[in-house]
């Protein structure tokens, strides 16, 4: 609650040092304590709904469809036919949400470790919790990374909505929750998981993705633009077990009808494939020569 000041959220962590992200609060919903973290949803001036977890904002009702479609959209044209699709973490709901539009999708296996979240997200945000009741979702309260240990050869697609890899979400960035996915994935499987923002954390992208493509032949990274996130832009790390596969380049694009029918607000073939168009310190700091 330290965060909270004079009708003010402001966002403070040593994964961003030097700066904060301040919304304007018009009354806190609920705040409370999980088995894993602190946990309040905040009902601001200008973004609406707001989720925080240990005082870093998760999402926002003003614009987190940017995040949500792009985490589902990316992998899911990338693949030629998912039908079965895990999602690691994802507590509020929103990439259920999404993943449950794409038409070939017909098993949603979700595994969120608080259940609090879930429950709060239910009562507070269901404008992404709607996720959960899709028919094609079942819903798994544990740890993620012991989870996918106890599964292999049995989805197309794993998305991993993980907060930052400090408290509950920690282990859900190491090379070995990497290879426990690629054991789980069907041939030709494909990965997206949340990875973290270029500007600020080039060398833990780059890590990851060094260690990635020991694993996978094909691996990459991507991005979208949000407001709320530390420096207004987050990242997904990609990975495929197939050889041929090209990220930059859609298996499966939709016209404006079946965008409008989705409710895409910001996915588009065209912002898919500029995505992964990235400014040059970037590409040098993730791919280039280690420095």
């Amino acid at each position: 609650m330290d965060a909270f000041k004079e009708g003010w959220f402001t966002e403070l962590s040593p994964m961003w040092e030097g700066q904060a992200f301040s919304m304007e609060v018009t009354s806190v919903l609920y705040q409370g304590q999980s088995k894993f973290q602190d946990v309040a949803v905040l009902d601001t001036k200008t973004y609406g709904k707001a989720l925080a977890l240990d005082g870093a904002i998760q999402c926002t009702e003003k614009d987190e469809f940017s995040y949500q479609e792009m985490m589902s959209f990316l992998p899911l044209t990338c693949h030629p036919n998912p039908k079965s699709v895990l999602i690691i973490g994802g507590g509020d709901g929103g990439v259920a949400r999404e993943v449950s539009k794409f038409p070939t999708v017909e098993k949603i296996v979700q595994c969120e470790i608080d259940e609090t979240v879930v429950e709060v997200s239910k009562k507070y945000l269901p404008f992404m919790a709607k996720g959960f009741e899709s028919p094609k979702l079942t819903l798994n309260i544990g740890d993620g990374f012991k989870f996918m240990g106890e599964h292999e050869d049995e989805f197309d697609v794993i998305i991993t909505d993980s907060s930052d890899p400090i408290g509950p979400a920690e282990s859900l960035f190491g090379e070995k929750y990497y290879r426990l996915c690629d054991k789980a994935l069907r041939p030709g499987g494909i990965i997206c998981s949340q990875g973290e923002n270029m500007w600020y954390h080039a060398p833990i992208i780059r890590s990851m993705m060094d260690f990635c493509k020991g694993i996978f032949p094909v691996v990459s990274y991507a991005y979208t633009c949000i407001p709320t996130y530390p420096g207004g832009q987050i990242g997904f790390l990609l990975c495929s077990k197939n050889e041929e596969t090209k990220f930059e380049q859609p298996l499966r694009t939709f016209g404006e009808a079946e965008l409008e029918n989705f409710n895409l607000r910001y996915y588009t073939g065209e912002i898919h494939k500029s995505a992964f168009i990235l400014p040059r310190f970037a590409v040098k700091a993730l791919t280039g020569p280690v420095q």
